[in-house]
Protein backbone atom coordinates (compact mmCIF):
# COMPACT_ATOMS: atom_id res chain seq x y z
CA UNK A 1 0.00 0.00 0.00
CA UNK A 2 1.34 3.29 -0.92
CA UNK A 3 2.14 5.62 1.67
CA UNK A 4 0.08 9.08 1.82
CA UNK A 5 3.43 10.59 0.59
CA UNK A 6 3.92 8.82 -2.09
CA UNK A 7 0.76 8.80 -3.52
CA UNK A 8 0.82 12.96 -3.25
CA UNK A 9 3.98 12.75 -5.09
CA UNK A 10 2.99 10.95 -8.51
CA UNK A 11 -0.58 13.32 -8.12
CA UNK A 12 1.80 16.20 -8.26
CA UNK A 13 3.80 14.23 -11.27
CA UNK A 14 0.82 13.79 -13.01
CA UNK A 15 -0.61 17.51 -12.80
CA UNK A 16 2.91 18.70 -14.13
CA UNK A 17 2.85 16.02 -17.34
CA UNK A 18 -0.65 17.47 -17.76
CA UNK A 19 0.25 21.13 -17.81
CA UNK A 20 3.54 20.25 -19.55
CA UNK A 21 1.17 18.41 -22.33
CA UNK A 22 -1.80 21.56 -22.35
CA UNK A 23 1.11 23.99 -22.93
CA UNK A 24 2.50 21.68 -25.55
CA UNK A 25 -1.21 21.53 -27.22
CA UNK A 26 -1.37 25.09 -26.50
CA UNK A 27 2.05 25.95 -28.34
CA UNK A 28 1.43 24.00 -31.47
CA UNK A 29 -2.11 25.04 -32.13
CA UNK A 30 -0.80 28.86 -32.41
CA UNK A 31 2.49 27.69 -33.98
CA UNK A 32 3.14 29.78 -37.10
CA UNK A 33 4.64 29.20 -39.86
CA UNK A 34 8.07 31.41 -41.36
CA UNK A 35 6.95 33.59 -43.76
CA UNK A 36 9.57 31.75 -46.30
CA UNK A 37 8.27 28.56 -45.64
CA UNK A 38 6.71 27.57 -49.02
CA UNK A 39 3.83 24.98 -49.32
CA UNK A 40 4.24 21.98 -51.78
CA UNK A 41 2.26 23.78 -54.65
CA UNK A 42 4.36 26.81 -53.62
CA UNK A 43 7.25 24.97 -54.08
CA UNK A 44 6.31 23.19 -57.45
CA UNK A 45 5.09 26.64 -59.01
CA UNK A 46 8.76 28.46 -57.55
CA UNK A 47 10.66 25.86 -59.24
CA UNK A 48 8.75 25.27 -62.12
CA UNK A 49 8.92 29.40 -63.34
CA UNK A 50 12.17 28.70 -62.17
CA UNK A 51 13.01 26.10 -65.07
CA UNK A 52 10.96 28.13 -67.72
CA UNK A 53 12.55 31.80 -67.10
CA UNK A 54 16.03 29.97 -67.52
CA UNK A 55 14.79 27.58 -70.96
CA UNK A 56 12.32 29.70 -72.37
CA UNK A 57 13.18 33.29 -71.69
CA UNK A 58 17.04 33.50 -70.75
CA UNK A 59 18.42 33.03 -74.10
CA UNK A 60 16.78 35.91 -75.36
CA UNK A 61 17.46 38.67 -72.64
CA UNK A 62 20.23 40.38 -74.44
CA UNK A 63 18.25 40.53 -77.93
CA UNK A 64 15.17 41.63 -75.99
CA UNK A 65 17.06 44.26 -74.60
CA UNK A 66 18.39 45.56 -77.69
CA UNK A 67 15.60 45.92 -79.52
CA UNK A 68 13.42 47.29 -76.99
CA UNK A 69 10.64 44.27 -77.02
CA UNK A 70 9.91 41.35 -76.57
CA UNK A 71 10.37 37.94 -78.40
CA UNK A 72 7.22 37.00 -79.32
CA UNK A 73 8.39 32.95 -77.82
CA UNK A 74 8.35 34.33 -74.31
CA UNK A 75 4.96 36.01 -74.72
CA UNK A 76 3.86 32.53 -76.03
CA UNK A 77 5.70 30.50 -73.07
CA UNK A 78 3.89 32.84 -70.42
CA UNK A 79 0.46 31.94 -71.98
CA UNK A 80 0.97 28.03 -72.52
CA UNK A 81 2.55 27.61 -69.05
CA UNK A 82 -0.66 29.87 -67.39
CA UNK A 83 1.69 32.38 -66.23
CA UNK A 84 -0.48 35.15 -68.01
CA UNK A 85 -4.11 33.91 -66.05
CA UNK A 86 -2.38 32.79 -62.66
CA UNK A 87 -5.56 33.71 -60.63
CA UNK A 88 -7.77 33.25 -63.18
CA UNK A 89 -10.73 30.52 -62.49
CA UNK A 90 -10.42 27.66 -64.30
CA UNK A 91 -13.76 28.01 -65.79
CA UNK A 92 -12.48 30.96 -67.60
CA UNK A 93 -9.20 29.02 -68.89
CA UNK A 94 -6.79 30.65 -66.04
CA UNK A 95 -5.04 28.41 -64.13
CA UNK A 96 -7.18 28.54 -61.03
CA UNK A 97 -4.67 29.63 -58.00
CA UNK A 98 -6.07 30.75 -55.22
CA UNK A 99 -3.19 32.83 -53.30
CA UNK A 100 -1.87 36.00 -54.35
CA UNK A 101 1.12 34.86 -53.09
CA UNK A 102 1.81 32.21 -55.77
CA UNK A 103 1.55 35.31 -57.97
CA UNK A 104 4.43 37.10 -55.91
CA UNK A 105 6.26 34.31 -55.97
CA UNK A 106 6.29 33.93 -60.16
CA UNK A 107 7.52 37.66 -60.71
CA UNK A 108 10.24 37.58 -58.26
CA UNK A 109 11.48 34.36 -60.07
CA UNK A 110 10.80 35.97 -63.82
CA UNK A 111 12.54 38.79 -62.40
CA UNK A 112 15.86 36.89 -61.99
CA UNK A 113 15.95 36.80 -65.14
CA UNK A 114 14.41 39.72 -66.80
CA UNK A 115 12.50 42.33 -64.97
CA UNK A 116 10.95 43.53 -68.15
CA UNK A 117 9.34 40.30 -68.99
CA UNK A 118 8.48 39.81 -65.09
CA UNK A 119 6.58 43.37 -65.07
CA UNK A 120 4.57 42.04 -68.04
CA UNK A 121 3.37 39.20 -66.19
CA UNK A 122 3.03 41.24 -62.84
CA UNK A 123 0.29 43.65 -64.53
CA UNK A 124 -1.65 41.07 -65.97
CA UNK A 125 -1.90 39.20 -62.99
CA UNK A 126 -2.09 41.95 -59.73
CA UNK A 127 -4.08 44.67 -61.98
CA UNK A 128 -6.05 43.75 -65.11
CA UNK A 129 -6.81 40.23 -64.04
CA UNK A 130 -7.61 41.50 -60.77
CA UNK A 131 -9.71 44.32 -61.77
CA UNK A 132 -11.99 42.18 -63.65
CA UNK A 133 -12.43 39.53 -60.97
CA UNK A 134 -13.22 41.95 -58.29
CA UNK A 135 -15.31 44.77 -60.59
CA UNK A 136 -16.39 43.31 -63.96
CA UNK A 137 -19.99 41.57 -64.15
CA UNK A 138 -20.23 37.89 -64.66
CA UNK A 139 -20.91 38.58 -68.80
CA UNK A 140 -17.86 41.09 -68.50
CA UNK A 141 -15.82 37.96 -67.13
CA UNK A 142 -16.57 35.61 -69.18
CA UNK A 143 -16.33 37.66 -72.41
CA UNK A 144 -12.35 39.06 -70.79
CA UNK A 145 -10.90 36.57 -68.80
CA UNK A 146 -11.27 33.94 -70.96
CA UNK A 147 -9.22 36.27 -73.48
CA UNK A 148 -6.92 37.51 -70.74
CA UNK A 149 -5.75 33.97 -69.63
CA UNK A 150 -5.44 32.07 -73.72
CA UNK A 151 -3.87 35.06 -75.02
CA UNK A 152 -4.41 38.82 -74.41
CA UNK A 153 -2.08 40.99 -73.04
CA UNK A 154 -3.75 43.34 -71.08
CA UNK A 155 -2.97 47.12 -70.57
CA UNK A 156 -3.66 49.85 -67.22
CA UNK A 157 -4.54 53.18 -68.82
CA UNK A 158 -4.26 55.73 -65.97
CA UNK A 159 -1.25 58.05 -66.36
CA UNK A 160 -1.50 61.29 -67.97
CA UNK A 161 0.94 63.82 -69.03
CA UNK A 162 -0.54 66.27 -65.53
CA UNK A 163 -2.00 63.02 -63.72
CA UNK A 164 1.11 60.83 -62.57
CA UNK A 165 1.15 60.52 -59.09
CA UNK A 166 -1.51 62.27 -58.63
CA UNK A 167 -3.63 59.84 -60.78
CA UNK A 168 -6.92 62.12 -60.47
CA UNK A 169 -6.25 64.88 -61.63
CA UNK A 170 -6.64 63.07 -65.14
CA UNK A 171 -8.23 64.77 -68.08
CA UNK A 172 -9.23 62.42 -70.25
CA UNK A 173 -13.20 62.35 -70.54
CA UNK A 174 -16.30 59.76 -71.00
CA UNK A 175 -19.13 61.46 -72.38
CA UNK A 176 -22.25 59.48 -72.82
CA UNK A 177 -24.40 59.42 -75.95
CA UNK A 178 -27.30 57.13 -76.65
CA UNK A 179 -26.58 54.50 -74.69
CA UNK A 180 -22.84 54.19 -75.22
CA UNK A 181 -20.29 56.27 -73.44
CA UNK A 182 -17.35 57.39 -75.72
CA UNK A 183 -13.78 58.72 -74.74
CA UNK A 184 -11.44 61.39 -75.77
CA UNK A 185 -7.88 61.97 -74.14
CA UNK A 186 -4.49 60.57 -74.10
CA UNK A 187 -2.65 58.52 -71.59
CA UNK A 188 0.82 58.37 -71.25
CA UNK A 189 3.60 55.59 -70.29
CA UNK A 190 1.56 52.77 -70.83
CA UNK A 191 3.21 49.55 -70.49
CA UNK A 192 2.37 46.76 -72.85
CA UNK A 193 0.43 48.92 -74.69
CA UNK A 194 2.04 47.98 -77.97
CA UNK A 195 0.89 44.59 -78.39
CA UNK A 196 -2.14 44.95 -75.94
CA UNK A 197 -5.21 43.23 -77.03
CA UNK A 198 -7.83 44.59 -73.77
CA UNK A 199 -7.46 47.84 -72.08
CA UNK A 200 -8.65 49.30 -68.95
CA UNK A 201 -9.04 52.98 -69.35
CA UNK A 202 -10.16 55.38 -66.66
CA UNK A 203 -11.69 58.81 -67.25
CA UNK A 204 -13.83 60.87 -65.71
CA UNK A 205 -17.59 61.07 -66.62
CA UNK A 206 -18.72 63.24 -64.75
CA UNK A 207 -16.18 66.48 -63.95
CA UNK A 208 -18.35 68.33 -61.98
CA UNK A 209 -18.00 65.89 -59.38
CA UNK A 210 -14.29 65.98 -59.55
CA UNK A 211 -12.28 62.58 -59.02
CA UNK A 212 -15.31 61.14 -57.82
CA UNK A 213 -16.53 60.85 -61.29
CA UNK A 214 -13.70 58.59 -62.51
CA UNK A 215 -15.09 55.42 -64.53
CA UNK A 216 -13.56 52.56 -65.26
CA UNK A 217 -13.69 51.48 -69.06
CA UNK A 218 -12.96 48.66 -71.19
CA UNK A 219 -11.67 49.36 -74.85
CA UNK A 220 -10.59 46.73 -77.10
CA UNK A 221 -7.85 46.30 -79.40
CA UNK A 222 -9.20 47.81 -82.82
CA UNK A 223 -11.79 49.93 -81.39
CA UNK A 224 -12.25 52.83 -83.83
CA UNK A 225 -10.36 56.22 -82.91
CA UNK A 226 -7.85 53.57 -80.44
CA UNK A 227 -4.03 54.23 -81.52
CA UNK A 228 -1.20 53.56 -80.30
CA UNK A 229 1.26 56.39 -80.35
CA UNK A 230 5.07 57.27 -79.69
CA UNK A 231 7.25 54.13 -78.07
CA UNK A 232 9.27 55.66 -75.18
CA UNK A 233 13.07 54.29 -75.84
CA UNK A 234 13.63 53.21 -72.12
CA UNK A 235 16.58 53.43 -69.60
CA UNK A 236 15.99 49.47 -68.35
CA UNK A 237 13.05 46.99 -68.44
CA UNK A 238 13.23 47.09 -72.31
CA UNK A 239 11.48 44.22 -73.13
CA UNK A 240 8.30 45.89 -72.00
CA UNK A 241 6.89 48.07 -74.25
CA UNK A 242 5.37 51.67 -72.68
CA UNK A 243 3.55 54.09 -75.22
CA UNK A 244 1.16 56.81 -75.07
CA UNK A 245 -2.07 55.34 -75.90
CA UNK A 246 -4.82 58.25 -77.86
CA UNK A 247 -8.37 57.76 -77.73
CA UNK A 248 -10.39 59.56 -80.60
CA UNK A 249 -14.11 59.36 -79.64
CA UNK A 250 -13.60 55.85 -78.69
CA UNK A 251 -16.75 53.60 -77.96
CA UNK A 252 -15.88 52.25 -74.58
CA UNK A 253 -17.92 49.38 -71.83
CA UNK A 254 -17.62 50.68 -68.17
CA UNK A 255 -16.22 48.21 -66.16
CA UNK A 256 -18.07 48.06 -62.75
CA UNK A 257 -20.01 51.26 -61.37
CA UNK A 258 -20.32 54.77 -62.91
CA UNK A 259 -18.31 56.90 -60.74
CA UNK A 260 -16.21 54.20 -59.04
CA UNK A 261 -12.88 54.20 -61.07
CA UNK A 262 -10.93 56.62 -58.47
CA UNK A 263 -11.85 53.74 -55.67
CA UNK A 264 -11.38 50.79 -58.41
CA UNK A 265 -7.73 52.42 -59.19
CA UNK A 266 -6.86 52.85 -55.29
CA UNK A 267 -7.75 49.49 -54.71
CA UNK A 268 -5.82 47.85 -57.82
CA UNK A 269 -2.31 50.10 -57.27
CA UNK A 270 -2.30 48.86 -53.22
CA UNK A 271 -1.93 45.29 -54.56
CA UNK A 272 -0.09 46.36 -57.88
CA UNK A 273 2.56 47.27 -54.83
CA UNK A 274 3.20 44.28 -53.74
CA UNK A 275 4.32 42.48 -56.97
CA UNK A 276 6.99 45.54 -57.70
CA UNK A 277 8.26 44.83 -54.46
CA UNK A 278 8.65 41.28 -55.45
CA UNK A 279 10.01 42.17 -59.24
CA UNK A 280 12.67 44.27 -56.95
CA UNK A 281 13.48 41.57 -54.71
CA UNK A 282 13.98 38.97 -57.89
CA UNK A 283 15.76 42.03 -59.78
CA UNK A 284 18.24 42.23 -56.68
CA UNK A 285 18.42 38.31 -56.24
CA UNK A 286 19.43 37.74 -59.66
CA UNK A 287 21.69 40.20 -59.85
CA UNK A 288 23.94 38.97 -56.72
CA UNK A 289 23.36 35.33 -57.85
CA UNK A 290 25.35 36.44 -61.22
CA UNK A 291 27.90 38.57 -59.41
CA UNK A 292 29.09 36.43 -56.13
CA UNK A 293 30.56 33.61 -58.08
CA UNK A 294 32.87 36.02 -59.91
CA UNK A 295 34.18 36.72 -56.82
CA UNK A 296 35.66 33.63 -55.90
CA UNK A 297 37.45 33.30 -59.18
CA UNK A 298 38.75 36.63 -59.37
CA UNK A 299 42.17 37.10 -58.10
CA UNK A 300 43.92 39.99 -56.68
CA UNK A 301 46.95 39.80 -54.69
CA UNK A 302 47.69 36.29 -55.08
CA UNK A 303 44.32 34.99 -53.84
CA UNK A 304 40.10 35.32 -54.83
CA UNK A 305 38.99 38.84 -53.93
CA UNK A 306 35.95 36.84 -51.92
CA UNK A 307 38.77 36.05 -49.44
CA UNK A 308 39.32 39.37 -48.17
CA UNK A 309 37.11 40.27 -45.15
CA UNK A 310 35.98 43.65 -46.51
CA UNK A 311 34.44 42.53 -49.20
CA UNK A 312 32.74 39.25 -47.09
CA UNK A 313 31.34 42.40 -44.93
CA UNK A 314 29.53 43.81 -47.99
CA UNK A 315 28.50 40.74 -49.19
CA UNK A 316 27.08 39.83 -45.70
CA UNK A 317 25.42 42.97 -45.50
CA UNK A 318 23.69 42.53 -48.96
CA UNK A 319 22.34 39.28 -48.53
CA UNK A 320 20.64 40.51 -45.28
CA UNK A 321 19.07 43.33 -47.00
CA UNK A 322 17.77 41.22 -49.80
CA UNK A 323 16.03 38.33 -46.93
CA UNK A 324 14.79 41.81 -45.03
CA UNK A 325 13.06 43.27 -48.81
CA UNK A 326 12.17 39.61 -49.53
CA UNK A 327 10.34 38.93 -45.72
CA UNK A 328 8.46 42.62 -46.17
CA UNK A 329 7.26 41.51 -49.81
CA UNK A 330 5.87 37.78 -48.32
CA UNK A 331 4.17 39.65 -45.54
CA UNK A 332 2.24 42.31 -47.48
CA UNK A 333 1.12 39.00 -49.98
CA UNK A 334 0.06 36.75 -47.22
CA UNK A 335 -1.43 39.59 -45.33
CA UNK A 336 -3.63 40.09 -48.28
CA UNK A 337 -4.52 36.48 -49.22
CA UNK A 338 -5.49 36.38 -45.46
CA UNK A 339 -7.71 39.39 -45.99
CA UNK A 340 -5.81 41.50 -42.76
CA UNK A 341 -5.27 45.07 -43.31
CA UNK A 342 -2.24 45.56 -45.51
CA UNK A 343 -1.35 48.69 -47.34
CA UNK A 344 0.70 50.33 -45.30
CA UNK A 345 2.82 46.97 -45.35
CA UNK A 346 2.41 46.89 -49.02
CA UNK A 347 4.21 50.43 -49.26
CA UNK A 348 6.37 49.49 -47.40
CA UNK A 349 7.34 46.04 -49.28
CA UNK A 350 7.49 48.42 -52.53
CA UNK A 351 9.92 51.47 -51.01
CA UNK A 352 12.04 49.10 -49.37
CA UNK A 353 12.66 46.54 -52.31
CA UNK A 354 13.70 49.11 -54.81
CA UNK A 355 16.33 50.48 -52.34
CA UNK A 356 17.43 47.19 -51.61
CA UNK A 357 17.62 46.70 -55.18
CA UNK A 358 19.34 49.88 -56.41
CA UNK A 359 22.14 49.26 -53.68
CA UNK A 360 22.37 45.70 -54.94
CA UNK A 361 22.95 46.15 -58.36
CA UNK A 362 25.36 49.41 -57.64
CA UNK A 363 27.55 47.02 -55.55
CA UNK A 364 27.68 44.10 -57.67
CA UNK A 365 29.16 46.48 -60.78
CA UNK A 366 31.52 47.17 -58.05
CA UNK A 367 32.27 43.85 -56.98
CA UNK A 368 32.89 42.81 -60.88
CA UNK A 369 35.08 45.71 -61.13
CA UNK A 370 35.96 46.83 -65.08
CA UNK A 371 34.10 43.30 -66.66
CA UNK A 372 30.70 44.61 -64.46
CA UNK A 373 30.86 48.36 -66.33
CA UNK A 374 30.43 46.83 -69.95
CA UNK A 375 27.78 44.93 -71.81
CA UNK A 376 29.88 41.66 -71.49
CA UNK A 377 27.87 40.72 -68.98
CA UNK A 378 23.82 41.11 -67.64
CA UNK A 379 24.77 42.86 -64.45
CA UNK A 380 24.72 46.54 -65.75
CA UNK A 381 21.37 45.77 -67.57
CA UNK A 382 20.11 45.06 -63.93
CA UNK A 383 21.68 48.40 -62.73
CA UNK A 384 19.85 49.83 -65.55
CA UNK A 385 16.24 48.21 -64.89
CA UNK A 386 16.53 48.74 -61.26
CA UNK A 387 16.12 52.55 -61.63
CA UNK A 388 12.23 52.48 -62.37
CA UNK A 389 11.46 50.61 -58.84
CA UNK A 390 11.61 53.94 -57.35
CA UNK A 391 9.46 55.65 -60.02
CA UNK A 392 6.88 53.50 -61.16
CA UNK A 393 3.46 52.82 -59.68
CA UNK A 394 3.91 55.33 -57.21
CA UNK A 395 7.18 57.34 -56.27
CA UNK A 396 9.78 56.52 -53.45
CA UNK A 397 8.36 59.68 -51.30
CA UNK A 398 4.45 58.65 -52.13
CA UNK A 399 5.37 55.25 -50.81
CA UNK A 400 6.42 57.02 -46.99
CA UNK A 401 3.37 58.99 -46.77
CA UNK A 402 1.46 55.89 -47.01
CA UNK A 403 3.37 54.40 -44.36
Amino acid sequence: MLSRGTRLLRSLNNFGRSLRFCHHQQKSSTLHLPLTFLSEDETAMRDSVRKLATEKIEPFVKKMDEDGKIDPSCLDALFQSGLMGIEVEEEYGGTGVEQFFTTVLVIEELSKVDAGVALICDLQNTVIINAFRRFASKQQKEKYLTKLAKDSVGSFCLSESEAGTDAFSLRTKAVKKGDHYFLNGQKMWISNSEYAKIFVVFANAEPSKGYKGITAFIVEQGTPGLSIGKKESKLGIRSSSTCAVHFDDVQAEVLGNVGEGYKYAIALLNEGRIGIGAQMVGLAQGCFDRTVPYTLQRKQFGKPIYEFQGLQHQIAEIATKIECARLLVYNAARLRDQGLPYIKQASMAKYYAAEVATVTTSKCIEWMGGVGFTKDLPIEKYYRDVKIGSIYEIGRASCRERV
